[in-house]
């Protein structure tokens, strides 16, 4: 039996079996998982690459059980009865899935409200889920380690807002340290005395505490939370961004402040529906809005960064072990799609390997888009030929993948529409090529045509027919072909070989090895 530790030593049932350590370690069994916050109650269903697992299911109920909690002590009535059906139902559609057990965990408005206990027995009793209660530091920690789960390397502060409360925990080096809890949720702040300047007192009176316990000038702060999501959405339609995926977002300070005002200045309802963001939800934004705010002015960060994992992927993170937490989140679900989706998996290495000698000097950074590339290059094959370019880069730029920024996203997605399309003009994504510089734009293009190459040129390794060498001082791009490869060397590879050489600059060579 697996176990979750909270802060004060004590073990509490997580899940019934360990899912990470099946066959080669990489697949998950489903995995349901239940959040009961102050203000929404979501079950996630996780499926997928352990390491980077995928959403088999989702759903979540605005039941508001924290509101008006900080002024009658107690939990809201309807939500209550909100939150209990949404319970009953996440039970029986756990039993559909035979997912059993749910873990379910609760958090400030349960731990918080006179009459948490009663709420849990009555759930325990009727619907057959129990609920953990975890205290302030144990949600920081959870929180934290969520955000490990998507940013393996991340270094700075986890800020964690939910509906009663907002936690802060510290994360470098793959390890979460310090940690705390405060009142700044948006519910709480609702019941705050003194009208404006009380509410703007407290605001910077606490988060001035908490910046004493930190320390300012972080490098980065990763915002979790719904309400910091909501406004990083309005950051994105002030700033007319091409993209709206909200994982690994970035925001500057001043393009904090900016949205804050911008926010403040406009109907919020109005808002709202220009981006889609539920009125529960929204309602809470202005209060979020003036807390992000004096955060951005106490911490003084270089930027703040959205993650869109949180105390439930923290929770699958719990149990991998560190072998586990140390594989690249990117590489293993590009591992996981080409096993369920290419016509011949195993193949994306050996094109890697293939094409390694084209691009000498890579980075680190770049290698891993390249071997995520290598990998995915065949996973859009039953798309009709007029849209598999396009199916590849919406399937990359949209996709949910970890540990990939936006304009890694660009640079993943456009390799691969190139590996299927010589040209992208026209492309309707277009707007979205702006977050690359010129020279990953290029460097995206040769990484595509060498794929389309590659990929067509043998059919089982393509190291057995030929060796690419290139020679700089030279300018020139050597196959050197084998007595398969001299077969192999039909029209279209060669025409595609040569669409590779333009784009590097280089001139074409064909010669027998």
């Amino acid at each position: 039996m697996n176990s979750v530790r909270t802060t004060s030593g004590r073990q509490i049932e997580a899940f019934h079996e360990s899912p990470f350590e099946r066959k080669s370690g990489r697949e998950l069994q489903r995995v349901g998982v239940v959040d009961v916050g102050s203000n929404s109650i979501r079950l996630v269903v996780f499926d997928g690459a352990a390491r980077s697992p995928a959403y088999f299911y989702n759903e979540k109920v605005m039941a508001g059980l924290g509101q008006d909690m900080a002024e009658t002590g107690r939990l809201n009535p309807r939500g209550v009865e909100r939150g209990f059906a949404a319970l009953q139902r996440f039970a029986a559609l756990a039993e559909g899935m035979e997912i059993r057990p749910l873990t379910c965990v609760a958090t400030a408005a349960v731990r918080e409200a006179e009459d948490g206990p009663a709420f849990r027995k009555r759930v325990e009793k009727e619907t057959g889920l129990k609920l953990w209660v975890i205290d302030g530091e144990e949600e920081a920690r959870l929180s934290a380690q969520g955000v490990l789960l998507g940013w393996p390397d991340a270094k700075g502060l986890v800020c964690d807002i939910g509906g009663n409360s907002m936690e802060l925990a510290e994360v470098d080096g793959g390890e979460v340290g310090a940690r705390a809890t405060s009142q700044l949720g948006p519910f709480r702040l609702q019941q705050v005395k003194g009208g404006k300047e009380g509410l703007a007192d407290h605001i910077a009176s606490t988060v001035k505490g908490l910046v004493k316990q930190f320390g300012k000038d972080r490098e980065r702060i990763y915002l979790v939370g719904g309400s910091w999501r909501a406004i990083a959405r309005l950051d994105m339609e002030r700033r007319d961004y091409p993209m709206t995926v909200l994982h690994e977002y970035r925001m500057s300070v001043d393009d904090v402040m900016k949205t804050v005002r911008w926010i403040a200045g406009n109907d919020t309802d109005e808002l709202r529906k220009r981006v889609g963001i539920s009125s529960g939800r929204m309602e809470l934004v202005p209060l979020a809005s003036q807390v992000l705010a004096e955060l951005v002015r106490g911490f003084n960060p270089g930027e703040l960064a959205v993650s869109s994992y949180g105390i439930r992927e923290g929770l699958l993170y719990e149990q991998m072990s560190d072998r586990l937490r140390k594989r690249d989140p990117l590489i293993e679900a590009a591992r996981f799609t080409e096993r369920q989706m290419a016509r011949m998996p195993g193949f994306g290495k050996r094109l890697f390997q293939f094409l390694l000698p084209i691009f000498p000097g890579i980075t680190p950074e770049r290698s891993r888009l390249m071997r995520a590339a290598c990998l995915l290059h065949d996973t859009t094959w039953r798309a009709h030929p007029d849209y598999r370019a396009q199916a590849c880069f919406d399937n990359v730029t949209r996709a949910n993948m970890a540990a990939l920024s936006h304009p890694e996203r660009v640079f993943l997605g456009l390799s691969l529409l190139h590996r299927y399309k010589n040209s992208r003009d026209g492309n309707p994504m277009e707007p979205l090529f702006a977050l690359l510089p010129e020279d990953g734009i290029r460097d995206a293009e040769i990484l595509g045509k060498a794929m389309r190459f590659g990929a067509m040129f043998s059919i089982k390794d393509p190291s057995d027919a030929a060796e690419l060498v290139l020679d700089s001082k030279t300018g020139r791009l050597e196959l050197r072909l084998s007595p398969a490869g001299r077969i192999l060397m039909g029209e279209v590879a060669q025409s595609r070989f040569e669409s590779l050489c333009k784009s590097m600059g280089v001139e074409p060579v064909v010669r027998d090895a």
